[in-house]
């Protein structure tokens, strides 16, 4: 007879990589029911995006045939439960687990693409997720996503004017882009602009979120301290292409984040346009910009390295058509954003960890 204490046993050694302990000492496994040989549990992740989940199923399976029975038949239901820094729901955002800005240090970096697509590909891992157009300036959301003629509703609830983000490929979706016409500027000082984002952060119904990404205009101005000062972020992600003069930026938005007055984790650095890679051959990579320029950085700032993104003509295509390159199947570029994704959930769940930890020592 198989026992539920064996198969517990069995799967202490089964070590989750990220916290360096066993799925059984951090409550992962659930569920166990044994009938026979046959064990049947259910296994929480920290994430659906989690990119270790079929390493994990199998190490289950393994442990259990190696240290219990080699007849077993060993059923896993792999499931997630995204972990949140926040202690208590509160007034602000309350169904929303994570925010996460994406940030640059200067323009052109491809920053707004990176944030479509990570939230697209979160999307499709299974999990709940927003994405704001923060770029009160130059929204992009609206073409992205192929909504340029699209308006939000607007619901009166409980006296207040509340906005109802659009939903595209999975994700929920605000922008000023949806409330202006595409040529139309808006003249506004930062403190006009900076009331503008949190109106669309705090008076729109984004119902429960497992992420909302937030794309930050360039830069480390008003809107970015306003931000980071009046929502509270899970974490913050860098995007940079390879050359010097983004990398000294990207020092600039670490900087920024790390500052006494702000404390935001940057969860990550993302390298865009890291590569040149032909549609015809590719395996082949052409350093243009300069070779691992954001990894290195990473690595001497002590951030993690997300991902690197290729540069390739497709990707500029996918934004232009509203239609993020996350979506083109097994592509490099698609393959690339998925593995980024993965990589910032598990970031997210990391950084959680680590605050819970910090919380439990002050209680």
């Amino acid at each position: 007879m198989i026992t539920e204490q064996q198969i517990l046993e069995a799967l202490k050694n089964v070590i989750d990589p990220d916290f360096n302990k066993d799925i059984v000492t951090l409550g992962m496994v659930k569920d166990l029911v044994i009938e026979g040989n046959n064990v049947n549990f259910t296994v929480v992740l920290t994430t659906p995006a989690c990119p270790l989940k079929e390493a994990i199923h199998k190490a289950c399976v393994n442990a259990i045939i190696y240290y219990v029975d080699k007849d077993a038949v060993v059923n896993v239901n792999m499931t997630a439960r995204v972990t949140t820094p926040r202690k208590e729901k509160q007034a602000s955002l309350p169904g929303v687990k994570n925010i996460i800005a994406v940030a640059s240090g200067k323009g052109g970096v491809g920053k707004s693409t990176v944030a479509s697509n990570l939230a697209v590909a979160l999307a499709i891992k299974g999990a709940k997720v927003g994405l704001l157009d923060a770029d009160i300036y130059g929204p992009s959301v609206p073409l992205l996503f192929d909504m340029e003629n699209e308006k939000p509703k607007i619901v009166e609830s409980s006296g207040k004017t509340i906005m109802v983000p659009l939903e595209q490929y999975g994700v929920k979706l605000l922008s000023i882009g949806f409330f202006l016409g595409a040529s139309q500027a808006l003249p506004w000082r930062g403190p006009m602009a900076s009331k503008a984002l949190l109106q669309l952060i705090n008076d729109a119904d984004w119902g429960e979120l497992d992420y909302l990404i937030i794309d930050l205009p360039p830069g480390t101005g008003d809107i970015q301290l306003s931000l980071v000062t009046g929502a509270a972020l899970t974490g913050a992600v860098v995007v940079s292409t390879p050359q010097k003069v983004a990398l000294a930026d990207v020092r600039k938005a670490v900087n920024m984040f790390a500052h006494k007055d702000i404390h935001v984790p940057v969860l990550g650095i993302v390298e865009n346009m890291a590569y040149f890679t032909p549609a015809e051959l590719p395996a082949n990579k052409y350093y243009i910009f300069g070779r691992d320029g954001a990894k290195n950085l990473a690595a001497e700032l002590n951030v993690p390295l997300l991902g690197q993104v290729p540069l390739v003509q497709s990707i500029c295509e996918a934004g232009d058509a509203g239609r993020p390159a996350v979506l083109q199947g097994d592509t490099p570029q698609a393959v690339a954003f998925v593995e980024i994704a993965g990589n910032l959930a598990r970031q997210v769940a990391i950084a959680n960890k680590q605050k819970d930890e910090k919380y439990l020592e002050k209680v």
